[in-house]
This record gives C-alpha cells, sequence and structure tokens, in this order.
C-alpha cells in the first residue's frame, strides 16, 4: 500500500519536505461545473443578474483562489504562481456554467491544489451571485482534469462513460436525484453531430481544435463575449454575419471552415 506522503513516521499530519527536489514546470487544470435555474442561466448570459457580471466577478475570485490555495489548504506549500487563469462557459442544456482552471508554476511541487481550489472557488462565487434568485444551485464534478511536470509525471482524467454523457431532460423543476455530469467540451471526445438546425456543434469541436477560449477569441475578434456566449449556449439560435466574419478573420480561417469544425491542417 501506497505511503501518504502527509504522513510523518507517527502517522501525524505534516507538511512534506520538498527541499531535495528538484525544480521543474508544473501545470494543472481542474473543472467544477454549476447547474443553475433556466432563469438565472439567462440572466447570467444576459448580464441582466442584479448582483452584475457573473462570469468576470467568477473569473477573479478563481484567480484569487489559486494565489490563497496555501491559506486555504492546511498542509500545501505556499507556490510562486507563474499563471492562473479561468474559462467559464454556458453548457446548450440552458443550466449548466462549465469552469475550467490552469495553475502553472515552476517549483519543486505541483499545482493540483491550486487548479483544484481555483475551480472550486470560481464555482462558490457562482452560487454567491447566483442564489438570490436560484438558492437549489447546485456544484458538481470538482475534480483534477490534468496535471504534467514533476516526479510523478503526467496525468489525464479518465473520458466519462456513454451514461454520463447524457445529459438531464430539462424542465421546470429540478429532479431531486444527483445530477449526472457530462463530457465536458475541452476534453478529448469528439463533440456530438451537428444539427440540421444550426452548426453550434461543429463551432465548439473548431474551438476545441485550435484551443480556442470564448473569452479570448471574443476580445481577439472584436465580437461581444455575450453574443459568442448566447450562441455556445443555446440561447441564441445563430451568430450574426459580421460576427461570424470577425470570428473567421480572429482564428485565421474561413466562416465555412470555422462553422464546419475543421481541425487545423
Amino acid at each position: 500500500m501506497t505511503k501518504l506522503s502527509h504522513l510523518d513516521e507517527r502517522g501525524q499530519a505534516s507538511m512534506v519536505d520538498v527541499s531535495s527536489k528538484a525544480a521543474t514546470e508544473r501545470t494543472a487544470t481542474a473543472e467544477a461545473r454549476v447547474v443553475i435555474s433556466e432563469d438565472a442561466f439567462k440572466q447570467v448570459v444576459d448580464g441582466t443578474l442584479p448582483k452584475g457580471d457573473v462570469i468576470a466577478t467568477a473569473r477573479i475570485a478563481g484567480i484569487l483562489g489559486a494565489k490563497k490555495t496555501s491559506e486555504l489548504i492546511p498542509l500545501c506549500h505556499p507556490l510562486a504562481i507563474t499563471h492562473a487563469g479561468i474559462e467559464i462557459v454556458p453548457q446548450p442544456d440552458g443550466r449548466t456554467l462549465q469552469v475550467t482552471s490552469t495553475a502553472k508554476t515552476t517549483g519543486q511541487t505541483g499545482v493540483e491544489m491550486e487548479a483544484l481550489t481555483a475551480a472550486a472557488i470560481a464555482a462558490l462565487t457562482i452560487y454567491d451571485m447566483v442564489k438570490a434568485i436560484d438558492k437549489s444551485a447546485v456544484i458538481e464534478s470538482v475534480r483534477l482534469l490534468t496535471k504534467s511536470g514533476g516526479k510523478s509525471g503526467s496525468y489525464q482524467a479518465p473520458q466519462r462513460s456513454p451514461e454520463e454523457r447524457e445529459s438531464p431532460k430539462s424542465s421546470g423543476k429540478r429532479s431531486a436525484a444527483r445530477v449526472i455530469p457530462r463530457v465536458l467540451s475541452h476534453e478529448t471526445t469528439a463533440p456530438p453531430a451537428a444539427t440540421a438546425a444550426d452548426g453550434r456543434e461543429n463551432l465548439r469541436q473548431f474551438m476545441v481544435a485550435r484551443g480556442l477560449r470564448p473569452s479570448e477569441w471574443a476580445q481577439s475578434a472584436s465580437v461581444p463575449l455575450n453574443e459568442l456566449y448566447g450562441y455556445l449556449s443555446g440561447h441564441s439560435r445563430k451568430l450574426s454575419s459580421e460576427a461570424i466574419e470577425k470570428l473567421a478573420k480572429a482564428a485565421r480561417t474561413t466562416p465555412e471552415q470555422m462553422l464546419a469544425g475543421k481541425r487545423p491542417r
């Protein structure tokens, strides 16, 4: 049985001595998913929630959470974080906000806890922002997605089973049963086939293939973030022709290739 590194010879909790370890580049990504009511979701996407911009506030909170991890988790080492990022993407089911966090450092221990704390704090901030209109919001699936660097090498979370990928049916009342986590847009599995109605899933596939983050892509293309979020979440049925042209230009491709979900050659 593997010995827990946070226990000393007497079985007592202690901070691991990493002074003999080599400093290497370490990265980690984590996720959290927040399931809210359709009304709350609409207000988050539209930016009309009374407390203000939920996504921007949660992003800053998550970054701060990564930086404060050693103050929150007793046995974590204080790390010089070289990068902390949060991406929050409304999902097509019209109820789920997907939080993806990234943490990087060059040091003697990993940043898994920083990435997990960032995702959790961002999710808690979303709950705080929406609780006035949806106290039944659920934070689910806080988990490590990937890590690299250090003696233990790389890790990638297992893919979801087909049963877990199925989205729960949307209804006016939330089921009392536990919400089943669903496959994420950034995971390596291919997204569902696009419907005849629009190229939303093709666009999501294109974003995954190119490593495009909605906030950064929208900013570089001078497209309102809410317009892109609204389309990705299914809140709006189509992007304006102007937005399509700008997004394609920023991604250095054609609108036809972008909406067809083409991978880079």
